[in-house]
């Protein structure tokens, strides 16, 4: 382009050029745009727990699995906690064949993954929910959206009793209501 005293205009408009490539939902920090704020954090928790979940449960695995081959499994080693049945929930993945290991890991990641989403989602939802709903966020909404996902979390396993379900309830409240109450101090 010309200018008035004949030379080539080279400047360009900053304002007619993006001045890099920009993707249009991260400036908020969202993953999602499903057209509600409500739809978008669930979504967003549920992907990004499930993700966590996923790993967790290939690197408990990978570790039994290491500690088992290096004989270095013994009773007084292991914890409590990760013992008897929860320690051979998937006995499968040390199959005789590796397409069944396989097969037993990609069903033990995802049911752990699925877990790990739903319980994200749920507390995300319901926070947000009662938060709408109430006006306020305070440890109230913890509470009720901790013990909810704590029902639900004990509907996924695969022995819930009426007293296991009643125990994730409290566990879910007090956890969340502490979390709550301890994100304003520190």
């Amino acid at each position: 382009m010309l200018n008035s005293g004949g030379s080539v205009n080279t400047h360009i408009e900053a304002s007619s050029k993006p001045s890099s490539f920009e993707f249009p939902g991260f400036e908020k920090g969202g993953l999602f745009d499903l057209g509600h704020p409500l739809l978008n954090r669930i979504a967003e928790s549920f992907v990004k727990a499930a993700g966590i979940g996923a790993i967790q449960a290939v690197s408990r695995e990978a570790y039994f699995t290491a500690t088992e081959a290096s004989g270095l499994d013994s009773s007084n080693g292991t914890p409590p906690e990760v013992s008897g049945h929860k320690r051979n929930r998937f006995p499968d993945l040390r199959g005789g064949s590796n397409s069944k290991s396989l097969e037993a890991m990609v069903k033990s990641t995802g049911k752990e993954s699925l877990q790990w989403g739903l319980a994200a989602g749920v507390y995300s939802g319901l926070t947000y929910g009662l938060k709408e709903a109430r006006g306020a966020h305070d440890w109230k909404n913890s509470a009720v959206a901790g013990a909810i996902t704590g029902v639900a979390l004990a509907l996924t396993s695969d022995c819930s009793s009426h007293e296991q379900i009643v125990q994730c309830a409290i566990t879910g409240a007090a956890i969340s209501s502490a979390a709550n109450l301890l994100s304003g101090i520190f």
